[in-house]
């Protein structure tokens, strides 16, 4: 059965047109420049830097400020030992109060800070003062890729304690609505994409006990708040998964690697059409990022013919390029954190230009 409309009244404010936008970590040494790099190549849709190198940034471990029992160390786990569960009480009775009280929310446990997310910081700043960007644009780990990378002391998945489960759901679904409306004071429509990179192995037999159903349920609370606060809640997700999941989904902006996977989405061909007509925004990953051979031998033409001949294969007489790409967004495949300098350059100037050159040919005439 088909959902209803993503989030229609946030969609009216921001119309993604095709316009560039990347996937959060860069190979910098510091988070200005990486500021500088993004509002260079991605004016429009700026996003704040993550650091990989640094380990407060870690992908795991960046939004669990507030959470209960964490150690970080030499190895990073949940301890649910000693008095765990009377200290669980107090988290659920914060996340209660603050869930419907967005002020109260801004000085919780909930927070992010500047220790964890000095990008963040900086791109608030940056976008008040920017005379292109049409929205800014965060990022928070998924629920699924924190709760089966993140282990309790006895080296059991936390998805597996109901506890820590549910603690981890709620307190990632306010940290997305703390950074919405952390960004909304830019005056500018917020998006925030939720990395789930772990969802690439739904169907293995490391995860053969989990539901699609659970995996729905834990997205669709991050994104319902992510929502409830205002912004557009995207999922990204860089290899194959299932589709489905997230088509069918309360979810704004489905974010795929179409350099390397679409071959895959485009089995779906009805449900992205459904989705589409729902209001539903595709971020293409038309640029490659993983592999430096590729990287080096992609143009801005080829990668722009690439892009034609795999939305022509969704295009049909209600879906014109033109159509599709107005409700699209054009992006890295994934982040370039692991790249060398010059070459995540390269992934920026292509994105930008991909990005360009589309929306000259096919939307000149509608800007």
């Amino acid at each position: 059965m088909d959902r209803q409309p993503p989030n229609p009244a946030k969609a009216e404010e921001f119309s993604p047109r095709g316009l560039a936008t990347l996937i959060g970590s860069l190979p910098v040494a510091d988070h200005a420049q990486g500021l500088e790099l993004i509002t260079r190549y991605t004016p429009e849709i700026p996003l704040w830097p993550q650091l990989p190198g640094n380990p407060k940034e870690g992908m795991l471990v960046q939004f669990m400020e507030g959470m209960v029992g964490l150690i970080e160390g030499e190895r990073t786990y949940f301890d649910t030992n000693g008095d765990f569960d009377e200290k669980l009480l107090p988290f659920f009775e914060e996340f209660l109060a603050v869930s419907d009280d967005p002020i109260a929310l801004m000085n919780s446990r909930f927070s992010i800070s500047r220790e964890r997310a000095a990008g963040l910081y900086l791109l608030k700043e940056a976008a008040k003062t920017s005379g292109l960007a049409e929205a800014v644009k965060g990022q928070i780990t998924g629920p699924f890729t924190t709760l089966t990378g993140l282990q309790d002391q006895h080296q059991r998945l936390s998805y597996y304690n109901p506890s820590l489960r549910e603690m981890i759901v709620q307190g990632l679904a306010m940290k997305g609505a703390w950074q919405v409306n952390f960004l909304k004071e830019t005056g500018l429509p917020v998006l925030i994409f939720i990395d789930e990179p772990a969802l690439a192995g739904l169907g293995s037999s490391s995860f053969i006990t989990i539901s699609q159903e659970d995996i729905a349920q834990d997205l669709n609370q991050v994104a319902g708040a992510i929502r409830g606060a205002g912004g557009l809640a995207g999922v990204h997700v860089c290899a194959n998964t299932e589709w489905n999941l997230l088509l069918t989904g309360d979810i704004d902006i489905i974010s795929f690697d179409a350099y390397t996977f679409f071959d895959r989405f485009v089995t779906c061909r009805d449900q992205i059409h459904s989705y589409l007509g729902r209001g539903g925004i595709i971020a293409w990953g038309i640029v490659p990022t993983s592999e430096e051979d590729k990287i080096v031998a992609e143009t801005t033409e080829s990668l722009v013919a690439r892009w034609e001949g795999q939305a022509a294969q969704l295009s049909n007489d209600r879906w014109p390029l033109s159509a599709i790409l107005e409700q699209s967004l054009i992006t890295p495949s994934c982040g370039t954190g692991s790249l060398a300098p010059e070459l995540a350059e390269k992934v920026l100037v292509l994105t930008s230009e991909v990005s360009a050159v589309l929306r000259d040919k096919y939307l000149s005439n509608t800007n």
